[in-house]
């Protein structure tokens, strides 16, 4: 099962294939990491919490 680099929550093979680098099994952040973002092909810190519903 994927799981996410940062925060190791379960992610689906769809996220997978969408949002991580090519041959990657696992991307490096997901929806359910607080402290850090995807920038372009980049991952960077959130400048601000964000909030879940």
């Amino acid at each position: 099962m994927p799981e996410c680099q940062n925060c190791e929550s379960f992610v689906t093979r769809d996220y997978v294939r969408v949002f991580a680098p090519q041959d990657s099994e696992d991307p490096r952040v997901c929806p359910h990491c607080e402290d850090k973002l995807r920038d372009g092909a980049d991952v960077r810190d959130a400048r601000a919490k964000r909030v879940t519903s």
